[in-house]
């Protein structure tokens, strides 16, 4: 064939592709709506990684090598998932970290709820409001959000996926604003800690509020001259502020875990994690035993924390991670001797390893 003839059947084959991909796209979406009605998790690991294995192997048979195969349907899988949208509440404003932590992980069309708090989050999926919610879990530099750990020991609602946001911080003011004139930073809590390096070089006075990008919103609001907020640089997009400083954290590796949150948990991937809230009876050893069981049913724990009960003074229960799922045979093996040494143990659920 001539070059000509080479590009006209490109072309052609062109045509196909796209007009396949749009019908699969549209497969998808019918899939996703059948997954809404079943209030099934967005998404399914252990099936994306049939698709690869099988894509793979047809790949193979026309000359393609796995990686090639591999690069292009981890596109197409990205652009499918975003077809399946979901209603997600999160906490705070427009901007917030954990709006973004929702496009990131339900996809960029995803409908999104902002709400003023946690709690509302949790009503708002329990209630019926919203499909999904996303919470944030732990910070790597600040540590655990107490109450998302408390509201998931009080509510039915279930993990159903994981995801480690990266947060970079900026310094946002108004577009008049230099460094030189502020003199009040105003942000949460723990984005003040994750700073406080950059702060205390500038002797500035910490305003803790509600959310990040609430705190940008309130300064535009307010029109605060002296005022600057931390948030993310989308935040500063959004209100139409001004970046006075970028990458302010005191630590490059400042991640955030989010809890996906919904009425059911993730089928098995073969790649999962399971989180669980327990407490121990009240005897010598007990938390031991407890976890000699895990250890000798080949059970790997990735986390273990307590906390108080707010109950009784110095009474405290215990969350956990381990790797695999609930209906792996080694834990259901293993949760009748468990059951022995605890007062009580829930199951927070199961969910794909975040990647």
């Amino acid at each position: 064939m001539s070059l000509e003839e080479l590009r006209r059947r490109v072309d052609e084959l062109d045509d196909g592709i796209v007009k396949l991909l749009a019908e699969r796209l549209s497969i998808a979406e019918a899939i996703g709506r059948e997954k809404a009605a079943g209030e099934v998790p967005p998404q399914d690991l252990g099936r994306e990684r049939l698709v690869i294995e099988h894509v793979t192997g047809v790949g193979a048979a026309g000359g393609m090598t796995a990686d090639e195969v591999v690069e292009l349907y981890q596109s197409i899988i990205k652009l499918a998932r975003q077809r399946q949208s979901r209603s997600v509440a999160f906490q705070g404003e427009p901007g917030a970290y954990s709006e973004q932590a929702a496009f990131q992980y339900f996809g960029s069309r995803a409908s999104v709820k902002a709400c003023e708090t946690l709690e509302n989050v949790f009503r708002e999926v329990e209630g019926g409001g919203v499909q999904f919610g996303i919470i944030p879990m732990e910070n790597s530099i600040e540590g655990s959000i107490s109450r998302s750990y408390d509201l998931m020991l009080e509510s039915s609602l279930m993990v159903s996926g994981e995801l480690h946001l990266r947060v970079n911080h900026c310094l946002i003011g108004n577009p008049g604003a230099t460094l030189d004139s502020v003199r009040r930073i105003y942000s949460h809590p723990q984005a003040l800690g994750q700073c406080g390096n950059f702060l205390r070089q500038l002797n500035f006075e910490l305003m803790p509020s509600y959310d990040t990008a609430g705190s940008v919103k309130m300064i535009k609001e307010q029109n605060i001259a002296d005022g600057a907020a931390i948030a993310s640089e989308r935040a500063a997009a959004i209100y139409g502020m001004k970046i006075l400083a970028r990458d302010i954290q005191d630590n490059p590796n400042n991640f955030t875990r989010f809890f996906a949150i919904g009425r059911k948990d993730a089928p098995p991937s073969g790649d999962d994690k399971t989180s669980v809230v327990f407490a121990v009876k009240h005897r010598p050893g007990a938390l031991y035993e407890f976890l000699r069981v895990l250890a000798e049913h080949k059970i790997n724990l990735t986390k273990i924390e307590s906390r108080p009960t707010r109950k009784k003074a110095w009474e405290y229960n215990f969350y956990l991670d381990f790797e695999g799922h609930r209906q792996d045979a080694s834990f259901l093996t293993a949760l009748p001797a468990l059951e022995d040494h605890v007062l009580f143990i829930k199951i927070l659920g199961s969910y794909p390893r975040a990647r």
